[in-house]
């Protein structure tokens, strides 16, 4: 008695085709609920008058900051980000767990709570901020380079969740080798290590920048929303929706295309079904 042969990739999709009603319909009401509040955004957009509102002043301003500040979070977390992704994946030091869940933290904290945290760390009164501001007479809070920290906050999870998990799927033999034929740790990660991640590191670093060009909360409690030197998109979005919702829908469709570029550039890692 010979045994059936096993059923090949197209034969297992094919059984997949149809699925149960009782799956089918909560299924198209999630995905229902996902893109209705898109495409309304789409059709209420103001297209007529769209180019008008796009090349104001006051816009091209805050998608210059906007670009800026996200650029900046995102070196400043591809900085100190790979370094922490790869000391939770290739060291075992007392804490780990704890340290790992700490640097996860602002991916489930509410960002209005990340921005009074770095109020009371690097505030004029805050634990850090005082001795910033007394020693060198550094104030962070309401800058160009408070927004950049407020981004950088929310935003190094990102990073660092992605590095850690190319490092955890690259092989460490190579690392090893390297070492010992003589390199030191940091030269084999440099020359071996890093090159081997360098997708993973650029997936994590489009992530972070998205995550940091659409950041609210965090910005706009610890750098305050003031036009030309804090006000970034999202707030500028916010502010416009209170007067002028039509400017409103105008920025809201930059930065839904700048979200739709990210996945696009990103298809290959999460688009693309295994």
């Amino acid at each position: 008695m010979t045994s059936s042969p096993p059923a090949t990739g197209k034969a297992r999709r094919r059984r997949t085709r149809s699925a149960p009603l009782p799956l089918l319909i909560p299924a198209l009401v999630g995905l229902a609920f996902l893109l209705l509040p898109l495409l309304a955004l789409l059709i209420r957009a103001p297209w007529r008058t769209l180019p008008d509102q796009l090349t104001s002043p006051e816009v091209w301003e805050a998608l210059r900051l906007s670009l800026v500040c996200a650029t900046s979070a995102t070196a400043l977390s591809l900085v100190v980000g790979v370094p922490l992704a790869w000391l939770l994946a290739r060291t075992d030091f007392p804490g780990r767990r704890l340290v790992r869940a700490l640097v996860t933290l602002p991916l489930v904290l509410p960002p209005v709570v990340g921005g009074v945290a770095l109020l009371l760390a690097l505030g004029r009164n805050g634990v850090v901020g005082r001795w910033l501001d007394s020693w060198f007479g550094i104030t962070l809070p309401f800058t160009t380079t408070g927004v950049i920290l407020a981004e950088t906050f929310v935003a190094l999870p990102f990073l660092v969740i992605s590095v850690e998990g190319t490092l955890r799927a690259a092989d460490p033999r190579y690392e090893e080798a390297a070492t010992t034929l003589g390199a030191s740790r940091f030269t084999a990660f440099r020359r071996v290590t890093l090159p081997l991640i360098a997708p993973g590191v650029a997936a994590g670093a489009v992530l972070a920048w998205a995550r940091a060009l659409g950041e609210f909360g965090a910005t706009i409690t610890f750098a305050g929303n003031f036009p030309g030197r804090t006000q970034t998109m999202p707030l500028a979005v916010y502010l416009a929706l209170q007067s002028d919702p039509a400017a409103a829908i105008a920025l809201s469709l930059v930065l839904l295309a700048v979200s739709i570029a990210v996945l696009a550039g990103l298809r290959d890692r999460w688009l693309t079904p295994s």
